[in-house]
């Protein structure tokens, strides 16, 4: 019992060291974005004086605000369509037998391995022939192609965890394959789905790599991780600028996840259970 709450009690602390080791960076930012700069020069840990004000976070969002539209029109579809699709194939996968079915799948799984920088070159070059490249499309299609490998492994293996009984029953009873997936199986995976909304949307929002690589320069296209950079001048430099605009872009994920979070947890853990 003894060693038992001395592990417990080790545990505690490691946890909590390493959630604190976590946080102390971002109270740094937070206080770069509310202070102004000269008190935060010789660290923002002094607070004499302290005069916090919105001040970086209103110029903060009057230069990315573009950048919050644009990223919204490619974050929301580029989450439904490969949530869509990859839900169907991951259903597929884990209920259907098909020749070749093991080696297809494991295709799939074996995409996600392909770093982003290897692709590169031959994603900008097949947006130009298609005259695609400065356009929200462009990426709506890279996210949606991109976010299908890992989705497509998540449902399959969701599905594969769920009891057939009830699948059964229903087709005994005359439902179609379809009318089985959209009527019994897609309610049920409702936490699932919310785990890959929630997953999916914050890789889409906070691209950096490809938004660069596609929309550098043209603010109609232009994500609110590529505008941030716009905050840095060429010849001077406010970091509570930057710290504010980093807290802005960063409110749109953490907001959805903790909306979702209930699901996003059950989804995760791979269980149902009615609430």
């Amino acid at each position: 019992m003894v060693r038992l709450r001395i592990r417990t009690i080790v545990i505690h602390l490691f946890a909590w060291g390493l959630a604190i080791g976590w946080l102390f960076p971002f109270v740094g930012l937070t206080m770069a974005a509310f202070r102004p700069l000269p008190e935060i020069v010789g660290g923002w840990w002094n607070f004499d004086p302290f005069t916090p004000s919105f001040t970086k976070f209103v110029s903060a969002f009057n230069s990315i605000s573009f950048g919050f539209r644009n990223s919204l029109l490619i974050a929301v579809p580029a989450t439904i369509i490969p949530m869509f699709v990859a839900t169907l194939a991951g259903y597929g996968f884990a209920r259907f037998s098909f020749p070749i079915r093991d080696y297809v799948f494991l295709t799939v799984v074996l995409l996600m391995t392909i770093p982003q920088q290897m692709v590169a070159i031959p994603i900008f070059r097949i947006m130009v022939s298609l005259n695609l490249e400065n356009t929200l499309v462009s990426l709506v299609l890279l996210h949606s192609a991109w976010g299908l490998p890992w989705i497509v492994l998540f449902m399959r293996n969701f599905f594969s965890a769920l009891p057939k009984d009830v699948e059964e029953a229903a087709r005994v009873d005359g439902a179609s394959d379809l009318k089985v997936f959209f009527k019994i199986v897609l309610p049920m995976a409702l936490p699932a789905l919310a785990a890959v909304a929630v997953l999916q949307f914050m890789w889409v929002w906070n691209d950096f790599f490809f938004s660069l690589l596609l929309c550098p320069a043209n603010p109609s296209c232009m994500t609110a991780t590529v505008a941030l950079i716009h905050t840095i001048g060429k010849f001077e430099f406010d970091p509570g600028l930057l710290a504010a605009g980093s807290l802005l872009v960063m409110l749109v994920p953490v907001g959805l996840y903790v909306l979702l979070q209930k699901f996003y947890i059950r989804g995760m853990i791979g269980w149902t259970v009615k609430g």
